[in-house]
């Protein structure tokens, strides 16, 4: 026999939604906001590796970002930097479902460029593990090291996946008129808060 008090809802047969759901929905924007801290703290190695090699002019083993100057064994690891490639892979890939129309677009451009980055870095990561160097490298080299250095063209890599990301989340924000009906977040500005299916 059960028994039933009125006004209090039984939590077991409501609707549920999972993690993925819950990340492109309600939770949307605190888990836009977390990926965008690590991107900008990845973005912020980057520059200040920059920053040391071309205005400090510090030799290129030497410019390691502020990371390096402390963990110095840790930035020279392969490791590191093809974790980090497929984490900002993975978080493209999860956090797309939330977006729409134009801003889903930009989002998965981003993607699609992160997913050729993270190509790079495994073939950095595989020569790293195994000692075979490609193009008749001393060390890892990837097919972009080619033609360009590697403090140059990760600066490009990560700038080409940062713009669309940018304005994924611009569009995202403030939808055209017929993206903002479709979204199922809060991420918008002056918009009802997500409610979950009745």
């Amino acid at each position: 026999m059960t028994v039933s008090t009125p006004g209090i809802q039984d939590i077991t047969t409501g609707p549920s939604i999972g993690l993925y759901d819950s990340l492109n929905t309600r939770w949307h924007r605190a888990a836009l906001w977390s990926f965008l801290v690590v991107v900008l703290f990845h973005w912020s190695e980057h520059i200040v590796q920059a920053y040391q090699f071309f205005v400090l002019h510090w030799p290129r083993p030497r410019s390691m970002g502020l990371l390096g100057m402390y963990y110095p064994w840790l930035m020279k690891t392969e490791t590191l930097h093809y974790g980090f490639a497929l984490v900002m892979l993975i978080g493209l890939w999860v956090l797309r479902k939330g977006f729409t129309g134009t801003s889903y677009k930009w989002w998965m451009v981003a993607f699609w460029i992160q997913f050729w980055h993270h190509i790079e870095h495994f073939i950095l990561f595989y020569q790293a593990q195994t000692h075979h160097y490609w193009f008749g490298g001393t060390v890892p080299t990837s097919v972009g090291q080619i033609w360009i250095p590697r403090i140059e063209l990760h600066l490009i890599y990560n700038a080409l996946v940062f713009i669309p990301m940018v304005i994924a989340m611009y569009y995202h924000a403030y939808p055209p008129a017929q993206d903002a009906v479709k979204m199922a977040c809060t991420c918008a500005h002056q918009r009802t808060p997500y409610k979950a299916a009745a």
